[in-house]
């Protein structure tokens, strides 16, 4: 049986492994992990033991725990199963995914929760049961809820992307429709195009899938076109996963100049651009977006409502041609017979009633105003910011001193700081980094600015 000290001995052990301690660093205290894990402090000594036992940390008298240079570092085994190829993300993503509700967490990927309150999800159920109680109790169709897609339909619309009901499966979540997406298209070993810095999950599912993953540079107006041209004649890769508006670590838009030129570019190297968006509702429908362009042609849209209704819910979907909406649809009663009809019929109260439009517009001026005050504390403190627009949920930024965002992030966690150190958005993990991504809305917690700041001001000048 596992116990606790064993899983927190693995936590630090896989930490070590994958370079976010090196050899000579010391490792938080055991105050510090006992108050950050909610651990006795026998538990976190425990494990410290079973890490002396592997000959990973040494015990410095009065001084702490060491982390131990490693003379042979142990190989990947790719044989070892498949999850094995992503536990690095995994790992990273059960980090991501703690909550501590004493702790600002600057690195989050949601907004903060009272800008969804508004959202009362438990006046809805009345609503949701006399939509059809009897149809509660069984699988849905596994396109998904036909009112629901028809709402989409005109959601898409204000997009400028043309669609109808066939051409829109459900899932739960955008996670789940990029895994679908994976599963139809990606063979193992096979070529994926990727933003870099980009969406970490995603690398954990191509990973997942034995996919080898090309970085394509994201610049703040777009991808890198020189990188993606030459990638695209050498590597003749099938998909390109990016995200065209509030990209997802640096917040910057593509640029419609940009759009136009990639979609060119897929046209002549018979190339299908996933394009997720799931940060739609907090963005003016105008701005270019791939799809929109396109019109389903050589690009797959997914959507999601977890950042402006709710994650519980887990209700998203894909977009694309007839076809291949069948298709996925196929695959994902294969995999999970079918989505969340109950989900599915909550959001779709919710978006006929009247309070949705007005809930959005209350989103997009909290986003606003929140992006212009952090913007306003990076300035003070002399950060570079990698993109500046006027709503972002993140802004990517790089903080004067801080040659490696990691360590700053393990500076702040005894001050209950919990930053996303740019390392985590790389396709290389390893690679040293001196951008994070902040939650603008996060930031506007008083501590966070009091925290920075004193952490700046320890560090050398020049």
């Amino acid at each position: 049986m596992t116990t606790i000290a064993d899983s927190l001995a693995d936590t630090l052990a896989r930490q070590i492994a994958s370079g976010a301690y090196k050899a000579g660093d010391k490792l938080p205290s055991l105050r510090e992990l006992a108050q950050l894990h909610g651990y006795a402090k026998n538990t976190v000594v425990a494990a410290f033991e079973l890490l002396v036992s592997r000959g990973l940390v040494e015990p410095r008298r009065g001084s702490g725990y060491f982390v131990l240079a490693q003379s042979t570092p142990k190989p990947v085994e790719e044989d070892a199963g498949s999850l094995g190829r992503a536990m690095d993300i995994v790992w990273l993503m059960r980090e991501q995914l703690k909550t501590q509700p004493d702790a600002v967490a600057v690195g989050d990927g949601f907004p903060p929760v009272e800008w969804l309150a508004d959202v009362r999800l438990d006046k809805y159920h009345p609503k949701v049961v006399r939509t059809g109680l009897g149809a509660l109790f069984r699988y849905g169709s596994r396109f998904g809820y036909a009112p629901l897609r028809d709402h989409l339909v005109r959601k898409l619309a204000d997009f400028g992307i043309g669609a109808e009901p066939r051409q829109i499966v459900l899932t739960h979540g955008a996670n789940e429709a990029m895994d679908i997406v994976i599963r139809y298209f990606v063979p193992p070993g096979g070529k994926v195009l990727v933003d870099d810095p980009g969406y970490y999950p995603l690398f954990g599912k191509l990973k997942l899938a034995g996919a080898q993953m090309l970085a394509v540079p994201r610049l703040a107006d777009g991808p890198d076109l020189d990188v993606l041209e030459r990638l695209l004649m050498a590597e003749r890769p099938r998909l390109f996963f990016t995200q065209s508006l509030a990209h997802n670590p640096t917040g910057s838009d593509i640029s419609p100049a940009k759009a136009f030129r990639v979609l060119q570019l897929a046209q002549k190297y018979d190339l299908l651009i996933v394009e997720n968006d799931p940060l739609a509702d907090f963005k003016p429908t105008a701005l270019p977006r791939l799809s929109a362009l396109d019109q389903l042609e050589r690009t797959i849209y997914i959507g999601s409502f977890s950042k402006s209704f709710s994650a519980a819910l887990r209700v998203g979907f894909v977009a694309c041609g007839a076809d291949l909406a069948s298709d996925l649809a196929d695959l994902k009663a294969l995999i999970h017979v079918s989505s969340s009809e109950y989900s599915e019929r909550t959001v779709d109260v919710i978006l006929s009633e009247g309070h949705y439009q007005r809930h959005l517009n209350r989103l997009q001026n909290r986003l606003g105003e929140a992006t212009r005050k952090a913007l306003q504390l990076f300035d003070s403190v002399d950060a570079e910011v990698f993109a500046r627009t006027p709503q972002s949920l993140y802004v990517w930024a790089a903080l004067p001193g801080v040659a490696d965002s990691l360590v700053l992030a393990k500076e702040l966690l005894p001050r209950k700081i919990v930053m996303a150190p740019g390392r985590i958005f790389s396709t290389d993990s390893t690679q040293v980094s001196r951008w994070s991504r902040f939650n603008v809305g996060a930031m506007a917690d008083p501590r966070f600015a009091k925290a920075l700041r004193t952490a700046l001001r320890r560090r050398p000048s020049g």
